[in-house]
């Protein structure tokens, strides 16, 4: 076996936490792979007789990497503070996750996480991430960011509130979460307003990215999500449950075309979140081949 053969199996045998890493930092499956590409490319070209500790040194590149892709997108973007957006969400059969999704599922990265995420800086996200996550010294992730320990401290304690302001992380129970997002699509086929308020925490939140043409709205409240809710009732559409990111969800089609992907945080038997993808152009790239 020559040294680029035996560099690659090293390489590979990282792949799986690279790729959660870059998830986690940039929310897209593809964007993530493109970091983890990148980072072979750079660990290929380097002189790996200096690299004390592989695994270290590949999680710094797929940081710093990440980062950079990260700060590019927002610069093409140019978002307004106020808009949502919802990441790229992983898509399974309501009966199970696929084992490739388990790596870059674990800890709890619900859809809602993500798009608490979003709202964070590049710098404040990237540490967040790597040490709250992955637990990378500071030391390290101020390298990455160009800051000083203490300041790169200070990114993930910012981040770390932000984070824990929100409910992003669902109760475990699957049958639980299935029990109450059947609920409440009953309710709203029905539409049966007061049993939709009652499947709503009171402090609800509703998230949607509907694109660049439709914009984005976020809505708060049991009362005011359930309003809005009999609203998208009256549209023709079919419903399927699925694993949002791990989560129990639901994607609808319009003639047979995806109209939305839903992820539903369901905590203490009520639906705290709903964080929902209606952009058009972005769900043409999924892979709703699961749910099919």
């Amino acid at each position: 076996m020559d040294d680029i053969q035996l560099l690659a199996e090293r390489f590979e045998a990282h792949r799986g936490h690279l790729r959660a890493v870059a998830y986690r930092i940039l929310g897209s499956v593809s964007e993530a792979d493109d970091a983890v590409q990148e980072a072979w490319i750079r660990l290929s070209g380097s002189d790996t007789d200096e690299i004390g500790n592989l695994g270290g040194w590949l999680t710094t590149v797929v940081g710093r990497v990440s980062l950079n892709m990260l700060r590019s997108r927002r610069t093409r973007r140019e978002e307004s503070l106020d808009a949502v957006y919802v990441p790229e969400p992983i898509v399974d059969r309501a009966d199970g996750t696929d084992p490739e999704h388990e790596a870059l599922l674990a800890d709890s990265v619900g859809l809602a996480l993500l798009v608490v995420l979003e709202t964070l800086s590049p710098a404040e996200r990237l540490a967040f991430v790597l040490h709250d996550m992955f637990a990378v010294p500071f030391e390290e992730i101020a390298r990455i960011v160009d800051r000083s320990p203490e300041a790169a401290r200070q990114l993930a304690s910012r981040a770390r509130r932000r984070v824990r302001a929100q409910e992003t992380v669902p109760d475990s129970d699957r049958g639980t979460q299935r029990e109450v997002v059947e609920a409440f699509l009953v309710a709203a086929r029905a539409g049966d307003f007061d049993r939709l308020v009652c499947v709503l925490h009171p402090d609800a939140v509703l998230r949607a990215d509907l694109g660049p043409v439709e914009g984005s709205r976020e809505v708060r409240g049991a009362e005011a999500i359930a309003r809005q809710a009999l609203t998208f009732s009256r549209l023709d559409l079919t419903t399927e449950l699925a694993l949002i990111n791990g989560a129990v969800g639901v994607v609808t089609r319009r003639d047979g075309e995806p109209f939305s992907v839903a992820g539903f945080t369901v905590r203490a038997g009520r639906i705290v979140a709903m964080d929902i993808l209606a952009d058009p152009e972005r769900l043409s790239l999924l892979d709703l081949t699961p749910v099919d």
